[in-house]
């Protein structure tokens, strides 16, 4: 007589349905999700919702959403309908937020000092949010990164985008005419997205010079093949950001910037304070100094720029100088922005859902408990909660 077979008591999964809207940011053409992300998710167990041409800015149609398994909707009642999370790109509007139950976990930028009334709509409503800005920097987190990754497409672009502006070509020619001397190209701030500016304008044939006030990024400055520009200051701040200068090294600072400003024919600016103004790195004097047709590239024109005549979204021509102050500069490059973006997200959500496919409730590991933005009717984040109890919303 054979022995009776086991039984194997089968365990149903609930499945986790995940909301991508499409970005009604003006300039926004990124989309939280890609269909190779979307196939993994939906293998995993999990429904997936693309709004309507959410992805079509990005070159991602909706019959690839289809095909990797996903389910196209017309319009955001029913998109958010029933979701337990929703990725987005731009933080969500209040519009939005009053369309989410309680509970609903929705995660991205949310850009927390100039998004007040969303937040603490989301608050009321008691919506969970992380915010990818606040994703510390560990190893462990590289993956989810969302900061580093755009940071990545917008130094590719402000390279580009400056050789597209300069009356010059960029790599030294020699012809029947004669030889041309390569263009020379300054970039101020040597974080990611300095690092990729640099690269880009190497592989294009300039010559390449960098600041930083951090020593240690001279190292990788000088891997890429630019000239680092030497000045006695260690301004190395946590996070692997840089602290503020004391005045008197801001003079030092101001000096030799300038004069490597003067004899620039692009200069790509990269330095910001996470949560402040940007700084001030290049005056309405020194850009008298530059040459006719130099351009300037202000990266950190949404916080305020680090050019004195930089104006957000707008090119401003001075004594013959270019100064453009571009916004949202991962949107140009919107494929590749996305794909990278995506990866970010399916990595956190790897935090978010176990791996018998449910929620997780209790936000103890450091990379949730440091991204948790909103949760349960509070304002999780310190800085955040400050500035609402201050009589903002």
């Amino acid at each position: 007589m054979s022995a009776p077979a086991s039984t194997q008591e089968t365990k149903t999964i609930q499945p986790v349905v995940i909301a991508v809207p499409k970005e009604q940011v003006t300039g926004e053409q990124r989309v939280a999700t890609v269909p190779e992300v979307v196939q993994k998710l939906t293998k995993a167990g999990h429904v997936v919702r693309i709004e309507h041409d959410a992805g079509t800015a990005a070159y991602y149609p909706d019959a690839l959403y289809t095909a990797a398994g996903a389910t196209i909707v017309a319009g955001r009642h029913e998109l958010f309908s029933g979701a337990k999370v929703v990725l987005v790109v731009q933080p969500p509007t209040v519009s939005d937020v009053d369309l989410l139950a309680e509970g609903t976990i929705v995660v991205g930028f949310m850009n927390p000092t100039r998004n007040l009334d969303a937040i603490a709509r989301m608050r009321d409503r008691k919506i969970t949010a992380f915010a990818l800005e606040l994703v510390p920097r560990i190893t462990r987190a590289q993956s989810m990164d969302a900061l580093s990754s755009q940071a990545t497409a917008g130094g590719y672009v402000a390279a580009v985008l400056g050789a597209d502006n300069c009356p010059k070509f960029l790599p030294m020619l020699t012809t029947a005419a004669g030889t041309i001397r390569p263009a020379t190209v300054l970039i101020l701030g040597a974080g990611v997205a300095g690092l990729m500016a640099i690269a880009t304008a190497k592989r294009l044939g300039a010559l390449v010079e960098a600041y930083d006030v951090r020593r240690a990024a001279g190292e990788q400055v000088r891997s890429l093949g630019a000239k680092f520009l030497e000045l006695e200051i260690n301004a190395e701040g946590q996070g692997g950001y840089a602290r503020e200068l004391t005045a008197e090294e801001k003079v030092k600072e101001q000096e030799m910037v300038s004069a490597a400003v003067a004899r620039a024919d692009i200069v790509i600016t990269t330095a910001a304070i996470p949560g402040r103004k940007a700084p001030v790195l290049v005056t309405k004097k020194t850009v008298a100094t530059m040459k006719p047709g130099a351009v300037i590239i202000d990266m950190a024109a949404e916080s305020g720029g680090n050019c004195e005549l930089t104006q957000a979204g707008k090119t401003v021509k001075e004594d013959g100088v270019m100064i453009i102050g571009p916004q949202n500069l991962p949107a140009r490059v919107p494929f590749h922005s996305s794909q990278m973006y995506a990866k970010n997200l399916q990595s956190f959500l790897g935090l978010l859902i176990t791996k018998d496919g449910t929620l997780v409730t209790e936000f103890s590991d450091e990379i949730l408990t440091a991204s948790l933005l909103v949760h349960a009717g509070k304002v999780a984040h310190k800085p955040t909660a400050d500035l609402l109890n201050r009589g903002t919303p």
